[in-house]
């Protein structure tokens, strides 16, 4: 064992893969920069020794932004346009949900008006609460559009997308504004006329995933995951170009550990997450799910130092990544509750067991993530390699003969939403698949 990890904690293999990705630029889902980046991902496989390395092309709703403005008492305040807003403009009284918690919408009078929530929700709050659903609380309320305000402080506006599946541009104008362009709107303009513009460039595109594969030919296969794309504002170091990396280094591992593989480990690196998790979606509608035995989606690696797993309420799962931080005296924290929010939730929501993992940060929310603070100098090499290793033994011990977990019927798994008070949100952004 000793042999394979000294490799690991001295490889360059995911790292210069990473410092590539951030130096192509704009890696927007269905930009030339995306298609860039899969091919940088492709490369690297096949030079770690993945075999059968290939890219698999599907269509998507492409979206440029142009400038964006939000103008207000005579002056222009900063902002930027969250991906799939329409390119439009529109003006009404600002109203300043602060959190933006479902309940703040359902006595606001928001018909016509401009509404303004903020990225965080409060401690005593039992859920995060998706920049999405907000949105189209706001939407169904009858807004004219909508504005996003960082809790981060520095000058920083949050990106994210809106949109659905069925439609991909949102409803209403959106834009991202820095905590400090929030509180200024607020403290002058509530309940006066604003307007919020903005210019895009919609368009057809075409996105792509990045497969790869190790170990034995296997009907049944363990999915190791990223996403390749990125907001187009930073380089998307954290998000999720360290996820990226995090599969290379892997694949690079396992390679050496072939032969202990029972199972195929299959490698997918996504595209076009960013805007509705549509790669993974495509290739899960496309998969035999019964086939896959597990999925470990790597999506917020890298970022701190001690990894943390949603585990779905898969309790095998659970055992799993404690028993391979007790093995290698690496601490970790498992969550056992749903999170629909990356590349392993279109599987995940039809039973397949899964991990999401990140890291902690400590940082409430997404920190510097989709903001232009996304940057490597976040990030440290050491955090990638030790990561790699107890990812590795993970993803060996998983697709071991010795391991099994079963998989949920869908109806579980739609219960576990109900009963984390979930479900409102993801049926009101369309991401409902279940059944009334």
């Amino acid at each position: 064992m000793t042999q394979w990890i000294g490799e690991t904690f001295t490889s360059d293999a995911g790292w210069n893969l990473l410092e590539s990705l951030v130096d192509v630029g704009d890696r927007m889902a269905g930009s030339e920069g995306e298609r860039e980046a899969a091919e940088l991902v492709r490369d690297a496989l096949d030079r770690v020794g993945a075999r059968n390395v290939r890219l698999a092309e599907f269509d998507v709703q492409g979206w440029s932004r142009g400038d964006s403005a939000v103008r207000a008492g005579g002056t222009v305040q900063d902002c930027i346009a969250l991906p799939r807003s329409p390119a439009e403009a529109a003006a009404g009284e600002l109203v300043d949900l602060g959190h933006g918690l479902p309940e703040d919408f359902e006595d606001a009078d928001l018909d016509g008006k401009v509404v303004m929530a903020a990225s965080n929700v409060p401690d005593y709050y039992d859920r995060f609460v998706h920049r999405r659903e907000k949105y189209y609380h706001a939407v169904e309320a009858g807004a004219a559009g909508f504005v996003f305000r960082n809790h981060v402080e520095g000058c920083l506006p949050p990106t994210g997308s809106v949109g659905t599946d069925e439609d991909p541009i949102g409803d209403v104008p959106a834009v991202g504004v820095s905590k400090e362009v929030g509180a200024r709107l607020a403290r002058r303009w509530e309940g006066e006329e604003i307007e919020v513009a903005v210019e895009a460039d919609v368009h057809d595109a075409t996105s792509q995933n990045v497969h790869a594969e190790l170990g034995p030919d296997t009907d049944e296969e363990v999915l190791v995951t990223s996403h390749v794309d990125a907001h187009d504002i930073a380089e998307g170091a954290m998000d999720n170009g360290a996820g990226t990396a995090m599969v290379v280094e892997m694949a690079k591992a396992l390679a050496a550990r072939e032969d202990e593989l029972d199972t195929r480990v299959h490698f997918i690196a996504y595209g076009a997450e960013e805007v509705g998790l549509v790669g993974s979606g495509r290739d899960a509608e496309e998969r035999d799910r019964d086939a896959i035995k597990a999925i470990v989606n790597n999506d917020g690696v890298v970022r701190g130092r001690t990894l943390s797993f949603y585990t779905h309420g898969f309790d095998a799962l659970d055992e799993a990544a404690e028993a391979v931080a007790d093995d290698l005296g690496h601490p970790v924290t498992t969550i056992p509750e749903q999170g629909p929010h990356s590349d392993h939730w279109p599987y995940v929501q039809w039973g397949v067991p899964g991990y999401h993992v990140m890291s902690e940060t400590g940082d409430e929310g997404r920190g510097w993530g989709h903001t232009y603070a996304d940057t490597l100098d976040k990030l440290e090499v050491r955090d990638l390699r030790e990561q790699a290793v107890l990812l590795t033994e993970l993803t060996v011990r998983l697709a071991s003969d010795e391991f099994a977990v079963d998989h949920k019927d869908p109806e579980e798994i739609a219960a576990a939403l109900e009963a984390e008070d979930q479900a409102e949100g993801m049926k009101i952004i369309g991401d409902w698949p279940y059944d009334e």
